[in-house]
């Protein structure tokens, strides 16, 4: 599960939101005060949501944003007033007072964005380095002079050989090259 940073200027109300969000069983959870104690958790984590309020003694929401890893969304509690005229781009805002049940589905809502991205991420096709498409290449020309095969005949052998080993098409590739020139 992806981490949350509970940041308010005021260590009872990072505390509140720290103890809903446990309460409702979202872990980790970590308290801050400060947009620097932001910066230094999110350093240490690979991920997650800072719900945070407008002000803290060192900078606004907005120069926290900005500084913040692309890792990381967040949520921005406060009232309408203070948020509905500035640049709330990449983040999600919740109006104060705040009700419990907003701020859990919000979250809800914001985790799920995260694993949509995540899986979209995964089966994005990777790109590969010159070197790589090399070897796929040679792999693909040895075995259609040894074996006869077409060139898209050897690429579907690559890529089965690929999925059947759980190796990726370089890693099959370089193995290919290795047994034929035993």
């Amino acid at each position: 599960m992806a981490s949350i940073i509970a940041a308010f200027s005021k260590p009872q109300d990072a505390g509140n939101i720290r103890a809903i969000l446990r309460k409702n069983g979202y872990e980790p959870v970590f308290a801050c005060t400060s947009g620097a104690q932001v910066l230094a958790a999110a350093e240490s984590l690979n991920g997650g949501i800072v719900v945070c309020g407008f002000r803290f003694e060192d900078m606004v929401c907005e120069e926290l944003r900005r500084l913040l890893p692309s890792s990381f969304d967040m949520l921005l509690i406060a009232s309408p007033a203070k948020w509905s005229k500035r640049d709330t781009e990449g983040m999600i805002c919740l109006s104060m007072p705040l009700k419990v049940h907003e701020l859990l589905s919000t979250i809800e809502m914001m985790l799920e964005a995260r694993k949509r991205r995540k899986r979209r991420k995964r089966t994005r096709p990777q790109k590969r380095s010159a070197e790589e498409k090399e070897l796929i290449l040679k792999a693909k020309a040895l075995l259609m002079e040894r074996n006869t095969m077409t060139e898209p005949e050897a690429y579907r052998y690559i890529q089965k050989c690929s999925m059947d080993n759980g190796t990726s098409l370089t890693e099959t590739a370089q193995m290919i090259i290795s047994l034929i020139h035993m």
